[in-house]
């Protein structure tokens, strides 16, 4: 009898532990309206119970949830709990682009201004004197449609959205589409596709802003290791002067480890450079890692793009709370932006963003989880 209830008792030990245990899942909840057009919060979960969640607006990561050296999950990005947090008038003067898309160009074109094909195009300068993100209302500003995926090892969210000829300025009706995919590798991926029926230019990129402590404290001390050997210098407004400067020697050198607060006070302004990438071929390679010593968090960001951009949230000003109730003050977050380069529309030697009719954009960029 003994044998017996111990069997059971173990049975139902088993059963607590299957049921207790994460599942692959993706669900979706109602998140409110703007534009007239329901917008939709979905939750992506993992077999390890890393959670991504995502909304259809300005397709927003809200949260990532990993775990730290102990198993503690906790939330590393910025981001908020409402609709109304990220369309309420003192946000949107902040405009820090938390978790957004950007597009139909990530980062700054000078002057609002570039020509194709001999016509020239002016675009908002809405980060004066020069247009920043895709303008007034970017990419991270629209109601994007969605559609739910789900696979053996991976959940997914496809958004879609098509962006009428000259909508801020930008030539060509474009369609767009970026398909999150989290799997149980603790990787979440962004596939980026693009099509247009009249010749643009195009720069897709992501916006999240990472603190690997889970906004206990600033990035500061966070170790970031940049797979680069030179960057795109800027003039005073954060426009590339045209040259290609070799990292080595300068604040710049992310090419061993360094801790991101060790130098920057060498830097005007902190961080907000784009660093041309050492690849091999045009396949996903590896672009950057960061790490968090006091959690044993560590990020990795691998992408098919020739750049990245490195942000450490310069112009963040405690003006701002995060979903934890963390203060956002300056460098609370930092952003790894896969990119092609700042202004590449005004400068013939930096690798083309222009997309014709007929040709796909593509483009994949994968931040990968773990700890030590």
């Amino acid at each position: 009898m003994k044998f017996r209830l111990s069997a059971l008792l173990l049975g139902f030990v088993l059963l607590f532990a299957c049921q207790s245990k994460p599942k692959l899942s993706i669900t979706k909840e109602a998140w409110g309206t703007t534009d007239n057009k329901e917008v939709s919060l979905y939750t992506l979960t993992n077999a390890n119970g890393m959670v991504v969640k995502i909304t259809n607006f300005g397709g927003i990561i809200t949260k990532i949830l990993v775990p730290d050296r102990n198993g503690k999950i906790e939330d590393i990005v910025l981001g908020f709990d409402s609709l109304k947090q990220y369309t309420k008038e003192e946000y949107q003067k902040a405009c820090p682009y938390f978790g957004a898309l950007i597009g139909r160009y990530g980062n700054r074109i000078e002057k609002g201004k570039f020509k194709l094909d001999g016509v020239e195009y002016t675009l908002a300068t809405n980060n004066a004197p020069n247009h920043l993100h895709g303008g007034n209302k970017g990419f991270d500003k629209v109601v994007w449609d969605a559609a739910e995926l789900s696979g053996p090892d991976s959940v997914g969210l496809a958004l879609t959205y098509l962006s009428m000829d000259m909508e801020e300025g930008y030539p060509g009706k474009l369609t767009s589409k970026v398909t999150y995919v989290l799997t149980n590798n603790n990787e979440l991926k962004l596939y980026y596709q693009a099509e247009t029926d009249k010749p643009t230019i195009i720069n897709l990129t992501h916006h999240s802003y990472f603190n690997l402590s889970a906004c206990k404290e600033d990035i500061l001390s966070h170790e970031l290791t940049i797979f680069a050997d030179s960057i795109t210098p800027v003039d005073s407004t954060l426009i590339p002067t045209g040259a290609i400067a070799s990292v080595k020697g300068t604040p710049f050198d992310f090419t061993t480890s360094h801790k991101i607060g060790e130098r920057i006070s060498e830097v005007k302004g902190g961080y907000d450079h784009n660093f041309k990438l050492k690849r091999e071929g045009a396949g996903l390679s590896l672009a950057c890692q960061v790490s968090d010593s006091a959690s044993g968090r560590i990020m990795e960001v691998l992408t098919t793009e020739p750049g990245i951009q490195f942000y450490s949230g310069n112009f963040l000003n405690g003006s701002l709370t995060n979903s934890n109730g963390a203060v956002l003050k300056q460098h609370y977050g930092l952003c790894l932006e896969a990119q092609h380069y700042p202004d590449s529309p005004n400068r013939p030697n930096f690798p083309s963003v222009v997309l014709k009719p007929g040709e796909k954009y593509a483009q994949l960029t994968v931040y990968k989880f773990s700890t030590k």
